[in-house]
Order: C-alpha cells, then sequence, then structure tokens
C-alpha cells in the first residue's frame, strides 16, 4: 500500500485510465480542392463599363466527430493594398482591380482589416466540397499600355 492507500496495482490502472481520458481529439483537415483565378481577358481603355469576371476556390473538411471553423482570407497581392488591388503590367504600368465575396462587388475580399471582409467563419461540412466564388472588377476608364497584366495573392485558410 502507498501511502495514500492505493495499492500499486491500483494506481497503475488510474493512470492508464487517466491516459485514456487525455487522448487528443481529432481535429478537422481541411485542405483547397482547386482554385481559378479570376481571369480578366482583354481590358479596353475607352470602354465606358467597368470589366467584371469570376473565379473560385473550392475546398474540403474532413474530421471526426467535429469540424471547427473555417475562414478564407486572402492578401492584399503584389502592390501590398486592398484600396485598390494593382495588376502589374508592362514596366510601370498598372491597372487598378479589387476582389469581392458579392456578385454585387461592394465586400472587398482581404483578411478583415482596412474595411475587408473575410470568409467565414463557417463551420463546414463533414466530407462535402465547398466552392466559394471570387468576384473580380477591373473599374472603367483606366489609361493601359498593351500587354499582360497580373497580380499574385495568397490565400490563407484557417481552421
Amino acid at each position: 500500500m502507498s501511502s495514500l492507500g492505493v495499492s500499486s496495482h491500483t494506481r497503475a490502472w488510474m493512470l492508464m485510465g487517466a491516459n485514456l481520458l487525455c487522448l487528443p481529439a481529432a481535429h478537422a483537415v481541411c485542405r483547397f480542392q482547386s482554385t481559378v483565378g479570376p481571369s480578366f481577358g482583354v481590358y479596353t481603355s475607352s470602354a465606358t463599363f467597368p470589366l467584371d469576371t469570376t473565379g473560385s476556390i473550392t475546398y474540403r473538411c474532413d474530421a471526426q466527430p467535429q469540424l471547427s471553423t473555417l475562414t478564407l482570407d486572402l492578401s492584399a497581392g503584389g502592390a501590398g493594398s486592398y484600396f485598390p488591388r494593382k495588376l502589374q503590367g508592362p514596366s510601370s504600368n498598372r491597372l487598378n482591380y479589387n476582389l469581392y465575396l458579392d456578385a454585387t462587388r461592394l465586400l472587398i475580399w482581404g483578411n478583415g482589416s482596412l474595411g475587408t471582409v473575410r470568409y467565414g467563419p463557417v463551420f463546414p461540412v463533414n466530407a462535402v466540397e465547398v466552392t466559394v466564388p471570387i468576384y473580380g472588377r477591373i473599374p472603367a476608364g483606366q489609361a493601359a499600355s498593351a500587354g499582360a497584366y497580373s497580380d499574385t495573392l495568397v490565400i490563407t485558410m484557417t481552421f
């Protein structure tokens, strides 16, 4: 008997029971299934309407027994600004653009800071692919030199 009045045999069982109760809970495993970046096509400086496009992010979460919440953030891009983001063209030419969470193109998709919004938090459904649209817009009336324009963004998934 130990000084606590519990035999060595009983203490071993109590410790094993404590270890069984402390097993880590299953965590969600979420991953990107695919991303389709918004492709604006041909921009015409003389156009009187903005150039709109869409892209998408598809993700899937697998977990048992419980899923955590999930958020998706978009970075500001190469120009380091959300207001507006900038597509880099030939030489130092740039075109203002932005990416939105809504089809009306009012909610600028960012990281939740500086007036931007993030996707989520949502409770993802287990083992279901979810496709989130990305709405893009280049405002009309910008002077642009001919050539290819692009930007690089980082998508951050937090769960």
